[in-house]
């Protein structure tokens, strides 16, 4: 049996301060948090330059959908014990700090220990809307993987979700993973 993977968004920093944020799937394996980012990838690149980073947990779906297409300027505030910044949509965050790092060619193990945690706004749980557009950020975030024709079968399913419950966060988060498409199968047809 796998372990479950739960979708959260990282926000990490560079040595030189630059605030980086990624949607990133996590393991809790135990006290820590596991990622395993693909290469080549900033998050990994900052965990392993400043051992720091902080997991996100939020539902403002534009921050998945956005992080795929190409808007990675959220608001953060600086955490609370470590060197790094949280996402003030956040409804809670975990502050990590890395205690195990495995190379691997493709997708190195970050194995991180919690410092702090802590809640900023209740849970009230997922729309189905908001599912989809995670899990359309997902496909996004593999256009160069995947068949166009898997995609778009998929994105054609989810999309029943948005027309059933999306409010408008959701309605313009997965507008631009549509673009995201759209363009993706533009640019394929020109090769």
């Amino acid at each position: 049996m796998n372990d479950p993977i739960y979708e959260t968004v990282i926000t990490s920093v560079a040595a030189d301060g630059r605030v980086h944020v990624a949607p990133m799937g996590v393991r809790y394996v135990g006290e820590h948090v596991v990622l395993m980012p693909f290469k080549p990838s900033t998050t990994l690149d900052n965990v392993l330059a400043t051992r720091h980073a902080v997991l996100n947990v939020v539902t403002d779906t534009r921050v998945f959908a956005g992080c795929v297409t190409g808007r990675r300027t959220w608001p953060t505030v600086a955490a609370e014990c470590i060197a790094g910044q949280r996402l003030v949509c956040a409804l809670g965050h975990v502050e990590l700090e890395l205690v195990e790092h495995r190379d691997d060619s493709q997708r190195p193990v970050l194995r991180l220990a919690r410092v702090h945690a802590a809640t900023h706004a209740p849970f009230r749980g997922l729309n189905r809307a908001q599912a989809a557009v995670v899990e359309g950020a997902v496909l996004v975030s593999r256009l160069h993987m995947l068949p166009m024709e898997k995609i778009e079968t998929e994105m054609n399913y989810l999309q029943i979700a948005i027309d059933k419950t999306a409010e408008a966060t959701e309605h313009e988060a997965w507008g631009w993973l549509r673009e995201a498409v759209a363009e993706h199968r533009a640019n394929a047809k020109v090769l």
